[in-house]
């Protein structure tokens, strides 16, 4: 728990600086979307190497997919592969920004 103390701590210092908070924001969608990936892959059971047979690729292009330190951005039709891989289709939403 005491890490986990120390991070959160760490992560409000980072994010009270304007550029860090920034950045932040701007990666979050990335941050989420390879979360979710993985999350909906582990509901389904599935392994990085099931999955990838099913998608007829290789287990290094999931993992890098899956990767929140990936510095590629995934075309939406894989995206919607992936989904269709364990029964899911893709929604996109549009949010409106809040005001500073």
């Amino acid at each position: 728990m005491m890490a986990r103390a120390r991070l959160k701590s760490f992560k409000a210092k980072a994010l009270a600086r304007p550029d860090v908070a920034e950045e932040y924001q701007r990666l979050s969608p990335a941050y989420q979307l390879r979360r979710k990936l993985v999350a909906l892959r582990q509901e389904a059971g599935l392994t990085q190497e099931q999955l990838a047979k099913r998608l007829n690729t290789s287990k290094s292009n999931i993992s890098r997919l899956e990767s929140v330190n990936s510095t590629i951005s995934p075309k939406l039709s894989t995206i919607e592969d992936y989904a269709a891989a364990m029964g899911y289709t893709l929604e996109i939403d549009f949010i409106p920004k809040q005001a500073p």
